[in-house]
């Protein structure tokens, strides 16, 4: 369904030692808006819901709502640190566009 590359695995990691969290993952979700009409919304989130899709990856646990779960399959999770700052990227076989943000999509 959706893959992490090696170095998503480590930001995940880093980020719930940071945050102090030990439960949940990272949660993925797609909502309408952004400049092309969906948007990735990504954040730790300690509680796994019980309707939740959970896959793991690298000793992470991703977690999906329902919903959003046809928009990511296929999807490859990025992370990408260079000299713009850091953050997620999205590689995602059902988008048809992106924005320049990368961060939307149709």
């Amino acid at each position: 369904m959706i893959v992490l590359s090696e170095a998503a695995v480590a930001a995940v990691k880093d980020a719930m030692v940071k945050a102090g969290q030990r439960d949940g993952g990272l949660r993925i979700l797609v909502k309408e808006g952004g400049c092309a009409g969906y948007q990735y919304v990504v954040d730790l989130d300690a509680e796994q819901r019980t309707d939740d899709i959970v896959i793991e990856a690298g000793g992470v646990r991703v977690l999906i709502d329902p919903a959003s779960s046809p928009r990511l399959q296929g999807m490859t999770l990025g992370y990408k640190r260079g000299l713009e700052g850091e953050g997620f990227t999205f590689e995602n076989p059902n988008a048809s566009s992106t924005c320049g943000c990368q961060k939307s999509f149709n």
